[in-house]
């Protein structure tokens, strides 16, 4: 029988867990990366960053972080190195190309990724990483930018029990939430599964209000209505109300559910599988980004349907 996990309480409890004031690597400084950054700076620790945009890297330097010409500079001196970018090759550009992680961090160092990835990419950049002795977490992330400045981010981690239980303080900093899902790439199958779950959702969110529209109803009342029922959830009571006002303001611009989704339709093929309704809410997106859409929230997955062709 296999022994019972330790529960993230018990592994914050145990002395080795209690960290001192560590210097820390953080490349990628977008909305989320900078709140994360924010966090951890707060608690105490000191940060090497990297980020190619100058505008975010002078808003770095005044906030007192030490600002890097390079992943590998950044990486110097770091017990843990963060990263937080778009795509898997953005990740192995900045862990293992010429100016990466690799070459500046030493054997015991962890890096923790923050990206939506493709699971393979993480065991492949794990296993490229543990030649060079530096332990690999893949830690995507979900909450959003407003989880990312509120530290309630839906952390789901992959990688060995031991490098999760000394990165998992840390990890509280930025998230409410941190569940130790498997080995590396796991994170991220977690990670795509959520995104299965919450773009279906919106796309038969705004499938019914399409509906609603056709019958002439009035899609706040209907709202009401449904609300209350088994078609209630979180997703509904977000995407809902702003079906109904018009309101397409990025909460979570489309394009990154769009490049998720095009990571779980990869995934999904090369395992052999047949989902429906992936391959179905993975072509509107498509048209999404077709339409321009690609910067507005994802409940424009409404305004794809009604430019749809009769």
């Amino acid at each position: 029988m296999n022994a019972r996990a330790p529960s993230n309480a018990e592994l914050l409890s145990e002395p080795q867990a209690r960290q001192p004031t560590l210097t820390l690597g953080f490349i990628g400084l977008g909305a989320m990366g900078w709140a994360m950054c924010a966090h951890l700076q707060h608690a105490g620790h000191s940060l090497r960053v990297f980020a190619r945009d100058p505008v975010k890297r002078e808003r770095a330097a005044r906030a007192g972080m030490r600002v890097c010409d390079s992943a590998e500079e950044a990486a110097v001196g770091a017990a843990f190195v963060f990263t937080n970018v778009t795509s898997t090759h953005d990740v192995e550009q900045v862990l293992l190309g010429p100016e990466g992680v690799a070459h500046g961090a030493i054997p015991g160092t962890i890096c923790v990724d923050h990206s939506t990835i493709a699971p393979a990419g993480a065991r492949r950049i794990a296993a490229a990483l543990a030649e060079a002795g530096i332990d690999f977490l893949d830690a995507p992330v979900s909450g959003g930018e407003k989880g990312a400045r509120e530290a309630s981010l839906s952390i789901m981690v992959g990688g060995e029990a031991e490098v999760y239980a000394r990165a998992l303080q840390l990890l509280c900093l930025l998230g409410s939430t941190v569940t130790h899902v498997g080995p590396v790439g796991s994170g991220q199958v977690a990670k795509l599964c959520n995104q299965i779950v919450q773009v279906v959702n919106i796309e038969g969110i705004a499938e019914a209000m399409r509906f609603a529209q056709s019958q002439g109803a009035d899609l706040h009342r209907v709202l009401q209505a449904i609300s209350a029922g088994f078609a209630g959830s979180r997703m509904l009571d977000l995407m809902g109300p702003k079906m109904a006002a018009r309101d397409f303001a990025a909460g979570i611009p489309a394009r990154l559910h769009a490049k998720d989704f095009s990571l779980a339709a990869e995934a999904a093929q090369q395992a052999g599988l047949v989902l429906p309704a992936l391959c179905a809410v993975h072509a509107q997106l498509d048209r999404l980004m077709a339409l321009g859409m690609g910067d507005d929230d994802t409940s424009s997955l409404l305004r794809t349907l009604e430019r749809a062709q009769k």
